[in-house]
């Protein structure tokens, strides 16, 4: 197989050897908080809600 960097016998050898660390996920906000920042986002600055905002 002309360009292939190594054989392919030892693909994924160091993923498999690095120990598996759980996720470490951020605490959420506090509902108040975060209702709080939505409806200045929203209300007050008239902005769309959501990720695809401004796409049509």
């Amino acid at each position: 197989m002309p360009g292939s960097h190594g054989s392919l016998t030892k693909a994924g050898k160091v993923r498999s050897q690095t120990p598996k660390v759980p996720s470490h996920r951020p605490p959420k906000e506090i509902p108040r908080v975060r209702n709080r920042k939505n409806y200045i986002k929203r209300i007050q600055r008239n902005r769309d809600a959501g990720q695809g905002r401004g796409r049509r």
